[in-house]
């Protein structure tokens, strides 16, 4: 049975990163799996864990496709649709009211007084 490599943090040897740090450098772990893990000790709770990839192994990001770009565009338009009363509310509905805050809070909108 092996186990993974663990260091702390912030002491992690060259040629790991984070899924985060090889976004930075344009990169994917491109299915590689963890390699190592970090820990940052807490007290009287577990430590932090972060998983580590190997930069050589890793890929290239994959380049947003014009179809890409277009699903993406119209999930993102998708967000900003009211389902109650099915306008654009101009920005991202929160998930925790479920509708625009007009339709939320009929109350307390403008106009109503």
């Amino acid at each position: 049975m092996s186990a993974l490599p663990v260091f702390r943090w912030h002491l992690a040897p060259d040629g790991y990163a984070t899924r985060r740090q090889l976004r930075a450098r344009d990169l994917r772990p491109g299915g590689q799996g963890v390699a190592a893990q970090l820990e940052r000790p807490r007290r009287r709770r577990r430590p932090l864990v972060a998983y580590l990839y190997r930069v050589d192994l890793a890929k290239p990001v994959r380049a947003m496709t014009p179809a890409r770009w277009a699903a993406l565009a119209k999930a993102n338009t998708a967000r900003r649709i009211c389902p109650a009363c099915r306008r654009d509310a101009g920005y991202v509905i929160p998930t925790s009211l479920g509708t625009c805050v007009p339709c939320a809070f009929p109350s307390t909108s403008p106009g109503s007084e």
